[in-house]
Parts: C-alpha cells; sequence; structure tokens
C-alpha cells in the first residue's frame, strides 16, 4: 500500500489552474505525492485553452486523463492548495492548507496562461 501525501488543488469550477496543477503534479511528482484537483462549483468542461496548451507545452492530454470534480468526490487530502479562487473551501481539516493566490487566467492571452507553470519541468 502507498502512502504518498494527498495533495488537493482546488478553485471554484475546477477547469483551469486547478486542473492544470493537478495534471502537472501527476507528471512531474507522481513518486512524491498523488494529485487531486477538484472546485466547489463546475463548469461542464476543462478550459480548451489550458487543455491546448498542456498538450503543446508538457505532452498532456487533460481530456483523455480528467475530469471536473467537486471537492466531495476526491480522497480527504493531506494538503490543500488554493488557487486564489477567494472562495471559503470546506477542506479544513488537512494537515496543510496554502493559498497560492494566482490569477485567472480565462479569457487571456498564452503567455499569461503559461506564466504560473512554464519553468515546471521533469528532471
Amino acid at each position: 500500500m502507498d502512502n504518498k501525501p494527498k495533495v488537493a488543488f482546488i478553485c471554484v469550477h475546477n477547469s483551469c489552474r486547478s486542473q492544470i496543477a493537478e495534471a502537472l503534479g501527476k507528471k512531474l511528482a507522481s513518486d512524491v505525492f498523488e494529485s487531486y484537483s477538484a472546485g466547489t462549483k463546475l463548469k461542464d468542461h476543462i478550459n480548451p485553452d489550458a487543455v491546448r496548451l498542456m498538450k503543446k507545452i508538457h505532452g498532456i492530454d487533460m481530456e483523455l486523463t480528467q475530469y471536473n470534480k467537486l471537492i466531495a468526490a476526491i480522497p480527504k487530502p493531506d494538503v490543500v492548495i488554493l488557487m486564489g479562487c477567494n472562495v471559503g473551501c470546506p477542506i479544513t481539516n488537512a494537515d496543510i492548507v496554502e493559498d497560492w493566490g494566482l490569477e485567472d487566467p480565462t479569457g487571456r492571452e498564452d503567455a499569461f496562461l503559461k506564466k504560473p507553470f512554464i519553468g515546471l519541468k521533469k528532471k
């Protein structure tokens, strides 16, 4: 049985920032922790710009590997990373809770969407 910590990336709609963070966590750190993403409300799809750029930059097809989830649909996390959505998320009993304060990239140009994650590459 694997006892890696569970890290949950939480955003309002679980459609862009949290999905990107989950995908990168799985690709770059799956040997260290389990990555999840979730939201407090859901959109009907993952942000198409996020999907396109993750394919282009990291070779990850989030449409094949991920879907929008509510917080109740993921395992209890050890670490919660809030994306900066100014949302009072109901997960407060995690060992670590941190707010990354990332601006919402929806509707912005590609350079803005890539900015918070551009330097993340597996060594």
